[in-house]
């Protein structure tokens, strides 16, 4: 199926639908019920696939044949409809995460912290797996398999959350869902929201426009994602990124004033025979190829970091990207258990030296037990490593550490602060070398 049609389709489906909803509220019409709408859908769907084939006739193609227009129509509604009944909790804003162990138990969690449980959100574990079934087909760029053959599946939904979804090695389909709830995140956002101070929001966009090569570190849920937008965010517009991401989550190509040139490549997984599959290291190569002001990596989580560490000393400098770790000096130790791993199996003394010549500076963030002013759990940078060369080992100062009240403060001299100062920035005199 022609993905790029689908969208296509599907968006001139979507603005019909609320033309229509609009139409009935300034004619005092009372709005359709959740069901009505999605029969009301099938008919628009039709017409547009109608018009549709209709204009390839006229330019002298072939339209669709009844089948691929059946699967044209099903897809078109499943992205429209495909959540179900997951569709009232995806629309609350305050839903953080999505927790389901069969179809009957299912647990949200609030940005608050609170946790509750909900009813059901399909008749059996067989709908549940029709349903994520459905969401790999359309969601993704490439239809993903979820079957006995497949049984694991990671995909982006299309209002930017993601899911993880597992069957058979399970006694019950399981999957999780985390919201994206900041997509147009900023520096100013994290300081508003006490995530770090000025001066080392000031510090952060310093070293992305002196073309620093960044990586962010922390636990699950802890905030990594966002900071990786908010530092993208201060790119320029005129720089052409290239992401490579497992599920596509970063969506940096959605608003178009901030970055207009992107290009998101997503990992694919093999078909039922095993074929097919383009792993994460392979789109690391890809993109340096592709002509790439920036490459972001939007999560290492195996024999990637070796290409990826190889293309940031090479010249590839500005990259950003993230890592699962405890703190901001174990990120060293677990880019050598990722790179012993790889492919390449390379030893962890040419592992150090190659970090030593691509990682400028890791940051990481922490998710605290205590609630921001904003309301949600309290996300704090906590610390901010620069490194400085090897010698057996990585060589490392935390130039940011954390301070009293949690958030990362001034605590050593930067040795880059040379290149810093050139792109404006203002340090603190701690930071200066002496």
């Amino acid at each position: 199926m022609d993905q790029q049609l689908l969208r296509d389709l599907r968006k001139e489906v979507a603005e019909s639908l609320s033309t229509q909803r609009r139409e009935d509220d300034a004619n005092g019409l009372p709005t359709m019920s959740a069901e009505d709408e999605r029969q009301f859908a099938r008919a628009v769907i039709a017409r547009v696939l109608e018009a549709h084939a209709g204009r390839e006739i006229a330019a002298g193609r072939t339209p669709p044949s009844v089948t691929e227009e059946a699967e044209l129509a099903e897809g078109i509604h499943a992205a429209l409809y495909g959540v179900g009944r997951l569709q009232p909790l995806l629309d609350d804003p305050e839903v953080e995460n999505i927790d389901i162990n069969g179809f009957d138990n299912v647990f949200v969690g609030y940005a608050n912290g609170e946790e509750k449980r909900f009813p059901p959100v399909a008749e059996s574990d067989e709908e549940l797996v029709e349903l994520v079934q459905v969401l790999g087909a359309y969601s993704s760029i490439t239809s993903r398999p979820f079957d006995t053959a497949n049984p694991q599946l990671d995909l982006r939904l299309p209002d930017g959350s993601r899911l993880s979804a597992v069957m058979g090695v399970t006694q019950r389909p399981a999957l999780s869902i985390r919201r994206a709830r900041i997509q147009r995140a900023s520096l100013d956002m994290l300081v508003e929201n006490g995530s770090m101070s000025p001066e080392l929001a000031g510090f952060l966009s310093a070293a992305v426009a002196a073309r620093k090569n960044i990586m962010i570190a922390g636990a699950t849920n802890a905030g990594k994602t966002t900071l990786l937008r908010a530092l993208a965010n201060e790119i320029p517009p005129s720089e052409r990124l290239i992401t490579v991401e497992r599920a596509l989550e970063l969506g940096l190509g959605e608003f178009e004033d901030l970055h207009p040139n992107v290009v998101a490549l997503e990992e694919r997984l093999p078909n039922s025979e095993g074929q097919g599959a383009i792993q994460m290291s392979e789109l690391v190569r890809r993109s340096l190829r592709m002509n790439p002001s920036r490459v972001i990596v939007g999560e290492v989580l195996g024999d990637e970091i070796v290409t990826m560490l190889n293309a940031m000393s090479q010249g590839n400098d500005g990259s950003l990207s993230t890592i699962h770790a405890n703190s901001s000096l174990e990120v060293f130790n677990r880019i050598c258990t990722y790179a012993i791993q790889s492919a390449e199996r390379l030893p962890s003394d040419a592992t150090m030296m190659l970090i030593a010549g691509a990682i400028d500076f890791v940051i990481f963030v922490e998710r605290r037990n205590e609630y921001a002013s904003g309301g949600g759990l309290r996300r704090l940078v906590t610390s901010v490593r620069e490194v400085n060369g090897v010698d057996g080992r990585v060589l490392s100062s935390e130039i940011f550490a954390e301070g009293p009240d949690g958030v990362a403060v001034p605590a050593a001299p930067i040795q880059a602060l040379d290149e810093l100062l050139a792109v404006g920035y203002r340090p603190d005199h701690s930071q200066v070398s002496v």
